[in-house]
């Protein structure tokens, strides 16, 4: 099944798990997948070539950060973000719309156009859905988000519902504006624009926003608004409402998840994409991903410890590098040291992910799934 954006080319026969392709003007993806989080053209202490030794195949970067600094026009300059950060493979971009979670960056939004303070002058900047537009247009990223509006999980459910109004009336002029600005392209050259659902927790909310969203026929389709601390059980919940309204053949985006057991559940519910600075944030806190669950790195026991983070993983610092070494140094706060941890963690989610589309493939996601979640809950 595909309709020239994204091809599913397998089907899990016990939960909604599939593998397939999303396919962008910078190359094909296979689905699943995980992108790190490159918010402001870098992933924090990992190069592009790092990157590309992981084999990720994507990443997001923020476009209001970007445009703030180093801007739109120097970046427009090198032929996009892939070319500035040299990293030649699939770019996507979120609006900026995630900034309303921060206090220190949000002032206000309007039916027209959010404010957001830039975080360098201190001045207002103000921001509509077609501007937005044409700012990720002109950031040539491969994947772009609607401008969207997130509510807090604290605020109330009149003030998520008005969120979902505006998501909805602000999506309705990202996809119009976005359709003009490429209308002279060929099919195979447009930027794939992602719809956001939102809603917080409340069914009735995200079955509203996920309809009116579908109704507006985007290339894919992002799950906002979760991840952020709500109990897995309503973030699951969540999840499968706003599948059951999206039609199957989109791509299906959950933002900001990271953790292992997390993204193994989401996969079993019909996602397809993730992001999420969970894994870097964690690392540089001294907690690992590995094949027998988490590891916190930097309790004592790990002090003269000379056998490598995880003996399944191949990744470098697993090769080379021991427990006592990589604690050693994120006690000392050396930046080699969060290099090398986050680079581990980074890689074992690629590696998850491509486990992951084999089992789809093979039969065996049931079996990854429960061995996921059994070493996951095991305290370490």
């Amino acid at each position: 099944m595909t309709n020239g954006i994204f091809t599913i080319a397998h089907r899990d026969v016990t939960s909604k798990a599939r593998a397939g392709i999303l396919h962008t003007k910078s190359g094909d993806v296979e689905t699943p997948f995980f992108m790190p989080v490159a918010t402001k053209t870098a992933v924090k202490h990992i190069s592009s070539e790092d990157l590309e030794s992981m084999n990720a195949k994507a990443i997001i970067c923020n476009a209001f950060v970007i445009a703030m600094r180093p801007g739109v026009e120097i970046v427009q300059n090198f032929g996009g973000i892939a070319k500035f950060m040299a990293f030649p493979r699939v770019i996507f971009t979120d609006s900026g719309g995630f900034q309303m979670y921060s206090p220190r960056l949000y002032i206000g939004s309007k039916e027209n156009r959010v404010c957001f303070r830039n975080p360098y002058s201190g001045e207002e900047v103000f921001m509509t859905p077609e501007s937005n537009m044409e700012l990720q247009l002109a950031l040539n990223s491969d994947v772009a988000m609607c401008l969207d509006t997130m509510s807090l999980m604290s605020e109330s459910k009149e003030s998520v519902a008005e969120a979902v109004r505006k998501t909805t009336l602000w999506a309705k002029k990202c996809k119009k504006h976005h359709d003009e600005q490429q209308k002279a392209l060929p099919f195979e050259k447009h930027q794939r624009l992602f719809g956001i659902i939102q809603g917080g927790i409340h069914p009735d909310l995200r079955e509203l926003s996920a309809r009116q969203l579908a109704a507006i026929d985007f290339d894919g389709y992002s799950i906002g608004g979760l991840a952020l601390g709500e109990p897995k059980e309503d973030e699951y919940a969540m999840i499968e409402i706003a599948k059951s309204y999206i039609p199957e053949i989109k791509p299906i985006y959950l933002m900001g998840a990271g953790n292992p057991p997390e993204l193994i559940e989401a996969i079993s519910r019909g996602v397809d994409i993730f992001d999420s600075r969970f894994p870097t944030q964690n690392a540089r806190r001294g907690t690992l991903f590995t094949n027998n669950g988490f590891l916190r790195i930097t309790n004592s026991p790990y002090k003269e410890d000379s056998s490598p983070i995880d003996t399944a993983c191949s990744c470098f610092v697993c090769k080379r590098y021991s427990k006592a070494y990589i604690r050693h140094l994120l006690h000392r706060e050396e930046g080699v040291g969060f290099q090398l941890a986050s680079y581990h963690n980074l890689y074992f989610l690629q590696e998850l992910m491509r486990r992951a589309r084999k089992a789809i493939q093979e039969g065996k996601f049931t079996e990854l799934k429960e061995e996921i979640t059994k070493v996951y809950k095991r305290p370490n």
